[in-house]
């Protein structure tokens, strides 16, 4: 039972990051790519029917782990204290600054709200790769399966590292350059032109620098963390997922590139989870806490099965229901 709640939070923390990621890419892009006042208008009206509901998949991902995994949900919170209270900030300023805009008409409030905007999301792309990079990497469990992290120490992965190292910034510009790449092609299948023309020219960059970092990091956490691979080995059929990796970022390319995008960060995601696996918090050279030693008890899991499967079907259904009401291209803003 252990596994089917692994795959579960796996499930749910993946749909976060296809939906929320999109509109995390956008805003980070928001001063960017657009120019006007117009074209800010229609990036945030490209989201503003999703945003609020794509974060409800981090909550029931985050409620999925504390149901099955207490142990780990609670090392987790209290190892990464610091980083969790600032990805709370940074979600709360993101929606005050999408709701704000709106209120006032005036030179200064405008472009305030805008640039708190961009910044949370760019921040929040930041620290979300900082956070996968720990993971994979792993953190140093005491006894007791607990730890704490300050923000860094030397810098270097190690025995006592802090959150920020090499390899955790490294993966935290992947990160942030995928959710960049896949909130331009957002922009782009949502908008009109010009606007959609430049978010297709900064995707065009950004997939390039993919396609340089992507196995520059796969060959770098094999490395930081020998035998991270070793499951590709003993269960085949995981070559799926890096596959479905590289089919999504050739196809992004392609006549479908948003649904590219979703490809390969879908591929990218369950790879590192299929990698990790059977571990739920991974340790420093041990495989920390796992599906095996940190389960809540076999009763309750079947029991929140039941609850889970059909929350999880209404959720999908409302989400099927938003974006096909809310399919193509935004109306353009009036003239003011």
């Amino acid at each position: 039972m252990g596994e089917v709640w692994f795959w579960l939070i796996a499930l749910s923390l993946a749909i976060y990051v296809l939906l929320d990621g999109f509109d995390l890419g956008a805003g980070a892009l928001h001063l960017y790519l657009a120019k006007t006042d117009e074209e800010r208008e229609q990036i945030l009206a490209s989201i503003g029917p999703f945003w609020d509901g794509n974060e409800v998949w981090l909550l029931a991902g985050g409620g999925t782990f504390f149901f099955a995994f207490p142990s780990p949900f609670s090392a987790a919170f209290s190892g990464f204290y610091l980083p969790l209270m600032v990805v709370l900030w940074l979600l709360l300023l993101r929606g005050i600054a999408i709701e704000s805009r709106h209120l006032l008409h005036n030179a200064l409030w405008n472009p305030f709200w805008d640039v708190i905007f961009s910044a949370s999301s760019a921040l929040l792309c930041i620290f979300f790769g900082a956070a996968l990079g720990n993971v994979i990497r792993g953190v140093p469990l005491d006894g007791n399966g607990e730890f704490f992290l300050p923000l860094w120490t030397t810098f270097t992965p190690g025995p006592n590292p802090g959150i920020l190292d090499w390899y955790t910034v490294l993966v935290a510009v992947l990160a942030t350059v995928a959710l960049l790449h896949h909130g331009a092609l957002w922009v782009a299948y949502r908008t009109h032109q010009p606007l959609e023309n430049r978010a297709l020219d900064a995707a065009k960059h950004l997939w390039i620098a993919l396609t340089v970092l992507t196995p520059i990091v796969t060959l770098v956490s094999q490395y930081v963390r020998p035998g991270l691979f070793d499951n590709f080995g003993r269960y085949p059929i995981g070559v799926a997922f890096p596959i479905l990796a590289i089919f999504g970022l050739t196809a992004s390319r392609g006549t479908r590139k948003f649904l590219g995008s979703c490809a390969f960060l879908l591929g990218m995601l369950l790879s590192v989870v299929f990698s990790v696996f059977p571990s739920i918090l991974p340790g420093i050279g041990n495989p920390g806490l796992t599906i095996h030693n940190s389960a809540a008890p076999l009763y309750g899991l079947q029991i929140g099965l039941v609850w889970w499967i059909p929350a999880f079907l209404l959720s999908c259904a409302y989400a099927a229901f938003l974006y096909r009401r809310f399919a193509g291209k935004v109306d353009r803003p009036a003239a003011t």
